[in-house]
């Protein structure tokens, strides 16, 4: 019989209060991973011992600012586990401040870092929020961000899943698109705007479709411009992501946006996703699809 301790793959989730933790717990419970919520730092190691005597081998924590006096040793804990045989993946979950008010005020729960009752609520919480980032900013430095500011549970709960899945490889690329008018994605590494290119939008065969649509790629293809953009984003790319790889960076956001996010951008996402698909893991993210949905 094989005594030899199982190799544990821990997903560690923090962020911003209202941000989507929860969710993103209950997502990686669904995909088997015993969960625990808002684990006291300084009992991390032990825990980690425990479950690989009870041979559990996906294991998946929240950790966030309600163990406000422990987070500051957290980044040292996670730095000791990477040293171990221990798989580690951490997700740092993210949103606007204007978000986070929003969502606060909408479900009327307190920010876990609210003082006492002052007459302007709205004040008191967006400082909470802002202290709050001050708390985080190290661990957030170290994670994977996910910008779940315009995100529905549905959308949260399979980005999640995706994500878990693609860090067991080298390094994968998220290519995203937005549109400015929704505001830039806060998890980008890379954020290239290509709204000087010709809009598609202007013509009305076209206005409906997508970047996915044969005939919107046609008319884009005819474009020098266009040509030009996106030769130009894949010598860049080309150029600094070996360097990024090198840095032991296992996952890299290039957001492109144009004004409506549906026609340019949305073009350009596949073709870079496509081609540099062949070096690295590429996943596709279209941030405004629900949203031609609604128009």
């Amino acid at each position: 019989m094989d005594n030899a301790p199982a190799t544990t793959e821990l997903v560690v989730i923090t962020g911003m209060s209202g941000s989507g933790k929860s969710v993103a717990l209950n997502a990686l419970e669904d995909l088997g991973f015993y969960c625990v919520d808002n684990l006291p730092p300084e009992l991390l190691e032990a825990f980690i011992d425990l479950d690989r005597h009870d041979r559990l081998r996906k294991v998946a924590i929240a950790m966030d600012v309600r163990s406000a006096k422990s987070l500051p040793g957290l980044p040292r804990r996670l730095a000791a586990l990477r040293s171990r045989d221990v798989q580690l993946t951490t997700l740092f979950l993210d949103s606007t401040t204007d978000t986070l008010v929003r969502r606060f005020s909408e479900t009327r729960r307190l920010h876990p870092l609210s003082l006492e009752e002052t007459d302007d609520q709205r004040r008191a919480l967006t400082d909470a929020i802002e202290y709050e980032r001050e708390l985080l900013a190290e661990l957030r430095e170290q994670a994977l961000v996910l910008d779940t500011s315009l995100t529905r549970a549905a959308q949260l709960r399979s980005q999640v899943k995706e994500l878990v899945g693609a860090t067991r490889t080298p390094m994968t690329l998220v290519f995203e698109s937005f549109a400015f008018k929704r505001g830039i994605p806060m998890d980008a590494d890379f954020v290239f705007d290509v709204r000087m290119l010709p809009n598609p939008h202007y013509e009305p065969l076209l206005k409906p479709l997508t970047g996915r649509d044969a005939l919107v790629a046609r008319f884009l293809e005819a474009s020098p411009d266009v040509l030009a953009m996106e030769d130009q984003i894949r010598g860049f790319l080309q150029h600094w992501l070996p360097h990024m790889e090198r840095d032991h960076r296992s996952y890299v956001t290039v957001a492109i946006g144009c004004t409506g996010g549906q026609h340019r951008s949305v073009f350009l996402v596949e073709r870079l996703a496509a081609f540099f698909g062949g070096d690295w893991v590429a996943r596709v993210r279209h941030r405004e699809a629900d949203y031609w949905s609604r128009t």
